[in-house]
């Protein structure tokens, strides 16, 4: 039976609390529809960008932005690994009423390595493998090597940490890291583990009410530094996974700070695209004068044409001032 060990430290505590705030914070806001929009699709691109590039991908930002966003076929194998990661991203959100088990991490496994890596997807690897780095000279440093050799005994204990996630009642942010590194740790594939693991984790935050990749996402984190990622994720393999869980919760910390800051980075550009112009301010005074506004008070107030009334009308109702009523001929205008 699985029985994860972990302290709940301090760090560790401020990080959870400082998550929900901002959390909180993203969800009170009342993001129009268009940016909350790119804001996904920026999420759903930087995450596949990202997770690909700590595996190694050369693929670059513009290089894969270009491709998932112009919807063009792949053409390589780098490019086919970008597209299938992406392509899971965007349904994840299908599963979210199924329990994870292995099937569902086969399924993603496959769809993964499709046209990638024919001969092992969907396949639980039975050989030993080694998780390490290879250095200027070419020679393999082994940072990890999985405890478990055959697909018997690979499949028992993802089954037991399967079980575990499905029933626990522990912290959703506790929960999710450790699974991200025991899945890491149980090692189950000849090739994907990383992007498949990064893929449940975050269909596991989908399941416990957390938005990410329309929110926020976390692979640029890690992205950040992998190597880091990669001594974090270790770090755990004794048993302990409180330091792991400190960087883990840290990397949600940042990323939410990130998403809040762009949003909010948008939220005031269409702040100012829509305040009034000193003409429209003048128009939005007089009609505070009157209770049904026409284009005729504004021509005889303001002493313009028929066309440049009808145009300030027009652009006030657009950003949201001013409610039109009425027929062409016959139309008026009232303040919102």
């Amino acid at each position: 039976m699985f029985k994860p060990r972990y302290t709940l430290t301090t760090v560790l505590l401020k990080n959870i609390n400082e998550i929900e705030r901002l959390y909180g914070q993203l969800e009170v806001l009342h993001i129009p529809h268009q940016l909350l929009l790119n804001l996904e699709r920026d999420n759903l691109v930087k995450s596949s960008y990202a997770s690909n590039k700590i595996e190694g991908n050369p693929l670059t930002h513009a290089e894969v932005t270009n491709l998932l966003l112009d919807d063009r076929l792949p053409v390589n194998r780098d490019e086919k690994e970008v597209t299938n990661y992406f392509n899971i991203l965007k349904t994840l959100g299908n599963y979210t009423k199924r329990d994870i088990d292995t099937s569902l991490i086969l399924t993603i496994h496959n769809e993964l390595l499709n046209g990638v890596k024919d001969n092992i997807k969907g396949k639980i690897r039975n050989e030993d493998v080694g998780v390490g780095s290879y250095d200027e000279l070419g020679k393999l440093n082994i940072k990890h090597l999985p405890p478990f050799h055959n697909s018997k005994e690979i499949e028992e204990n993802l089954k037991e940490l399967n079980e575990w996630i499905n029933r626990t009642e522990d912290i959703p942010l506790i929960k999710i890291g450790i699974y991200h590194h025991q899945f890491v740790y149980i090692h189950p594939f000849e090739d994907g583990n990383g992007r498949v693991c990064r893929l449940i984790t975050a269909l596991i935050f989908l399941k416990n009410n957390y938005l990410i990749n329309k929110y926020f996402v976390l692979d640029d984190y890690y992205d950040i530094d992998k190597n880091e990622y990669s001594d974090k994720l270790h770090s755990a393999d004794s048993g302990d996974k409180t330091e792991w869980l400190e960087y883990f919760t840290e990397g949600v910390k940042y990323s939410l700070q990130s998403s809040l800051s762009k949003v909010q980075s948008g939220l005031n550009k269409i702040s100012f695209n829509f305040r009034p112009t000193t003409k429209e301010k003048g128009a939005l005074d007089i009609a505070q004068r009157y209770k049904e506004l026409t284009s005729s008070n504004l021509v005889d107030e303001l002493g313009i044409t028929r066309q440049q009334a009808f145009n300030l009308l027009k652009s006030l109702t657009e950003k949201g001032y001013l409610e039109k009523f009425g027929s062409t001929k016959n139309s008026y205008y009232i303040l919102k």
